[in-house]
């Protein structure tokens, strides 16, 4: 129990950390999704505006809220007021059900750069190769293992050999391959027409659902309510500047999430003549359109831009699953006092046994599902669309008015770093915030129960 907090080395080792952390598979795969179903520039700039403040005062909360207890979300809130522990198990409970399913479709995105990369490229673009994959009882189940592994690799290293090293490397690659493929993707015939969608604001398309939309992908972006920035905001040093970092973090999440619909939008819609329904949601556009306009590209750029992409998504993905890794073996380290090893070890396997329905769900275990949805699907619905917003709305009442937002605000200004939106922050976390997360849960309520569909 006496053991030393790791703790990341500065400023860049956090940022580009919890930068990972934010920047995964929501960015690349559902950003793009929902800017085209909303109206493209006027989604995107919703979700900037959102961003900028409500996005803004729940990271700082959290970051802050880690670092003031240098604890996990599992004694964090307990440790600042007894009564209200069971928000920080609730927290915990996110990541334990988010990292199976997840590195499952990690696990996915990496079979498909095996393919691009082995020349397979003509094959995945078929009608039914993902579903016949999918299905497969051993296939799927050995990359899920590879991906789990890999992950497991790095957070077995510790938070400033594994974590940081590996953030260092990859996230400057993922924004230059995200660079390259989005100039590519403008160079197509008719790309320009996509990328005039997607940036120039239409006033006539907004609406709730706009907002509901972008506030939703948010959460899902920056890696809210899930007890990450808790964890990460738990191994800072006090001499670094919470708000500095969290605008940094927010400029790296919301740029990959542009470059996202740079990349995916002008190239769908040169293939598509222009339909944005073509952007289906979900696994759909990642593993079935985009195969389908990369075997498109003439000669064997095709397989190149191809394989970058998924190169791109992987790292994307595996910032991710080493984020929400890291916050679960640091909840069992906090509650138990376990040694890293011994940690990451079982978590690796409860997390094996956890995905296995995830990743058989769609062949040996397909009959078991409700109104249509596999158990990957519930995993996601139940974590995604209700603990979340639960745990978001809970630590909003818990700062707004149990501990105080000043509690949040001294830390914050700890070593006198400024604070210059300590207004809007105290303005969001107790009015503004808690009102846009009820209507975030009742929405996602009605949409699990089929009466209104965001």
């Amino acid at each position: 129990m006496g053991t030393k907090r790791s703790t990341f080395s500065g400023k860049i080792g956090f940022v580009l950390a919890a930068a990972g952390s934010a920047v995964g598979l929501g960015n690349i795969w559902r950003f793009p999704y929902l800017a085209a179903k909303y109206g493209g520039g006027i989604f995107l700039l919703v979700y900037l505006i959102l961003a900028l403040t409500f996005g803004f005062a729940l990271m700082t909360a959290e970051i802050a809220i880690g670092r003031k207890t240098g604890k996990s979300a599992i004694d964090a809130f307990s440790s600042l007021n007894k009564k209200w522990g069971f928000v920080g198990i609730l927290a915990s409970i996110v990541p334990i059900i988010i990292l199976p399913y997840y590195s499952v479709i990690g696990g996915w995105v990496t079979k498909y750069l095996a393919v691009f990369i082995s020349g397979h490229a003509a094959q995945s673009a078929t009608d039914t190769y993902f579903t016949d994959f999918i299905a497969k009882p051993f296939e799927p189940l050995g990359w899920f293992l590879l991906f789990i592994g890999v992950t497991a690799l790095v957070v077995l290293f510790g938070v400033e050999k594994g974590i940081e090293k590996v953030s260092k490397i990859m996230m400057p690659v993922l924004i230059v391959l995200s660079l390259g493929i989005a100039v590519y993707s403008l160079c197509m015939p008719g790309a320009i027409d996509g990328l005039i969608y997607y940036v120039k604001p239409d006033f006539t398309k907004f609406s709730a659902t706009t907002v509901l939309a972008a506030m939703g992908q948010l959460f899902y972006s920056m890696s809210l309510a899930m007890g990450i920035m808790i964890t990460y905001g738990s191994y800072m040093k006090k001499d670094v500047s919470i708000t500095s970092s969290v605008s940094q973090i927010e400029i790296f999440d919301t740029g990959i999430a542009f470059l996202a619909g740079l990349m995916v939008i002008p190239a769908v819609f040169s293939f598509s003549g222009g339909d944005p329904e073509a952007l289906g949601k979900g696994p759909g556009l990642m593993f079935i359109t985009l195969p389908k306009v990369f075997n498109s590209i003439p000669g064997v750029w095709g397989s190149i831009i191809g394989t970058t992409f998924f190169l791109l998504v992987l790292f994307a993905a595996l910032t991710s699953s080493i984020s929400l890794m890291e916050t679960v073996v640091s909840i069992f380290r906090d509650k138990f006092g376990w040694g890293r090893k011994f940690t990451c070890l079982f978590v690796a396997v409860g997390s094996i046994l956890l995905g296995l329905p995830s990743s058989l769900g769609f062949g040996v275990l397909s009959f078991i599902n409700i109104k249509g949805n596999t158990f990957l699907d519930m995993f996601d619905i139940f974590s995604n669309s209700i603990l979340m917003p639960i745990v978001a709305l809970l630590t909003c009442i818990f700062i707004g008015f149990i501990i105080k937002p000043k509690a949040i605000i001294e830390e914050v200004e700890t070593n006198g770093h400024k604070f210059s939106r300590k207004g809007l922050f105290v303005v969001m976390i107790k009015f503004i915030a808690p009102i846009c997360i009820v209507l975030i849960l009742i929405s996602s309520i009605l949409d699990v129960l089929g009466i209104v569909k965001i």
